[in-house]
């Protein structure tokens, strides 16, 4: 059951996103089994907007919730707030699952 989990960096936080990046994406690597969907979100000029989007494929709630909290840019205290709902993959990779 696929979840979006929704993250908003703290205010002035950007170096702290920049010195934990590389942990992070080793990490996204770890559960890219998991993983649908991933990525920052940006301003439209390309300029990183302060979050990110994830939409894993987990089975429950506590699942997606600790997937968030073993992230590395979690642990550090990047985010001021984490979103997590459940989705419903109607289409994915130009593909219908309805």
């Amino acid at each position: 059951m696929p979840y979006m989990i929704e993250t908003f960096d703290k205010a002035g936080s950007l170096d702290m996103r920049r010195a934990n990046r590389a942990e992070h994406l080793i990490y996204l690597d770890q559960i890219k089994d998991r993983l649908l969907a991933c990525g920052a979100k940006l301003n439209d000029d390309g300029s990183d907007a302060g979050g990110g989007l994830y939409v894993v494929d987990v089975d429950t709630r506590a699942e997606a919730e600790a997937l968030i909290q073993a992230d590395p840019f979690f642990k550090v205290g990047l985010f001021e707030r984490v979103e997590i709902r459940r989705w419903r993959k109607a289409y994915l990779d130009g593909r219908s699952y309805l």
